[in-house]
């Protein structure tokens, strides 16, 4: 069973009531940011190992490294194939900072994007940057509506109640 598989296991046991699940994700959540700010104190460190070395070199268990992986893996220069990995699988961890940032604030991670360490790698100014590209991406434009006496977008130079509007 690879690693991502025992995490959906795990999560689906303890999603038996809201109060177990609660407390089941404040621990991952808890343990993910410890990883996070290890990382961001050392930046521009690649962490290459097995799956099981680099967990415990980070204090985590082998499962919940996993996880972190999946989650991580956009934000990396080179991803991981995440759904294969297993405890002796070998993985890199290159992080591209921007990247990540920019992946913390569209997961809506606070506590996360939130870590004192942001500011002396990216700067405050880099940092409400990709902030507010970020929310700017999730904005959806709506195009014109077509009025029924406009020309018809398909270009036939009909009026659109006579073409596509029928």
């Amino acid at each position: 069973m690879t690693l991502m598989e025992q995490f959906d296991a795990l999560a689906k046991k303890h999603d038996v009531n809201q109060q177990e699940a609660t407390r089941f994700w404040t621990d991952y959540y808890e343990k993910e940011k410890e990883v996070y700010s290890q990382m961001l104190d050392e930046p521009g460190t690649a962490y290459t190992g097995t799956v099981s070395e680099l967990a415990e070199k980070f204090g985590m268990d082998t499962v919940y490294f996993g996880a972190f992986l999946d989650g991580i893996n956009e934000s990396i220069k080179e991803p991981n194939p995440v759904a294969e990995l297993e405890e002796d699988s070998t993985v890199t961890i290159d992080i591209d900072p921007e990247k990540l940032y920019y992946n913390m604030v569209a997961a809506k991670a606070d506590w996360l994007y939130e870590l004192p360490q942001w500011e002396g790698i990216l700067g405050k100014e880099k940092m409400d940057e990709l902030y507010k590209a970020q929310k700017r991406s999730m904005i959806v434009v709506k195009g014109k509506k077509v009025g029924r006496n406009d020309p018809c977008p398909c270009g036939s130079g009909k009026k659109y109640k006579f073409c596509c509007g029928k």
